[in-house]
């Protein structure tokens, strides 16, 4: 007797699902304004440091907003790749609520 193996896929997502590192141009990443006020110059000037030292370690995380990304994690890695005259940055593409 042979029994069905269910889909791999349904047991384990999302931890079987690789997100594809994604180059992104800074331009196209729109950042919220709440997410705005969260910023911290110091920790900015703490990672470009560390980007200079070993590159971006950590890539951001984005949503697909049309012909933009909006930026879901990441707000100080972002501004850092900025601050450094950086005109990409490596990221997820993920599917996120609007808040």
């Amino acid at each position: 007797m042979q029994t069905a193996l269910p889909d791999l896929l349904t047991i384990c997502h999302p931890l079987c699902v690789m997100m594809k590192r994604e180059t992104l141009a800074i331009a196209d990443i729109y950042v919220p304004i709440k997410r705005r006020a969260t910023l911290e110059q110091k920790r900015v000037d703490e990672i470009a440091a560390s980007m200079l030292d070993d590159g971006q370690r950590t890539p951001i995380l984005v949503r697909a907003d049309g012909a933009r990304f909006v930026l879901v994690e990441g707000l100080h890695r972002l501004e850092a790749a900025k601050a450094l005259g950086e005109k990409t940055i490596v990221g997820f593409l993920v599917s996120a609520r609007k808040h």
